[in-house]
């Protein structure tokens, strides 16, 4: 039986809500339009460390302007919601040498693929360790907000994390609720810059109709 991710999210925030105090979550965050709704939604109920950790990246000045726009929105969504909890920042290392590792031999794999399920386990992973070190209660990431993103490996992958490093991991489904569609409307909003792929050099290659790319030596 197919799991539904947003029911068991709302099982766990209605629990959550009769304890005292809000728990720490670290929430991996793939880019800023997509943070907009999970902040917007989870501040409500968890003290937050936005983590940006994204080796996938292409180019490195694209990644410099998604982590200035990461950090900028989180600035202003605090700024605007009194009521919320405070949202701490993380940036992770840039370690594009470890993406290009993981995706070798899978350079050609349609976007959606078993590529960017590796892409998801390396991102998730960093998470999981970096939710461990700073004693969080849960981890969890943007990425399940996308309609071009597997909720259902990306939290596989997230479960299996959490009992290999003793960290509960947050399921969740974030483009449920039309989730996707107010992230839309938030970067309308806050004025936020929404990128046109992905972030990795195979994904900007397969918009731009698979023409050759050269990438970054690492």
């Amino acid at each position: 039986m197919k799991r539904n991710y947003q029911k068991e999210l709302d099982k766990l925030i209605e629990a959550q809500a009769k304890g005292q105090g809000a728990p720490k979550l670290l929430l991996h965050s793939c880019c800023a339009p997509c943070s907009s709704y999970v902040l917007e939604y989870l501040s409500q109920y968890f003290q937050i460390t936005v983590f940006y950790y994204n080796p996938n990246i292409y180019p490195e000045d694209e990644y410099r302007k998604r982590v200035r726009e990461q950090q900028g929105f989180v600035q202003e969504f605090q700024q605007r919601n009194y009521t919320s909890h405070k949202i701490a920042f993380l940036e992770g290392e840039y370690e594009k040498e470890k993406f290009y590792g993981m995706a070798k031999g899978l350079e050609e794999v349609e976007e959606g693929g078993e590529r960017c399920f590796r892409c998801y386990r390396l991102r998730l992973q960093e998470a999981a360790k970096q939710a461990k070190g700073l004693g969080m209660d849960y981890f969890t990431t943007t990425l399940s907000i996308s309609p071009l993103k597997n909720a259902e490996k990306l939290n596989q992958i997230g479960e299996s994390l959490a009992q290999e490093y003793g960290v509960a991991y947050l399921v969740s489904d974030f483009k449920k609720r039309d989730g996707y569609k107010r992230s839309v409307e938030l970067s309308r909003e806050y004025g936020m810059y929404r990128q046109e792929y992905c972030g990795c050099v195979f994904s900007l290659r397969e918009r731009q109709g698979k023409q050759p790319i050269q990438e970054e030596s690492v």
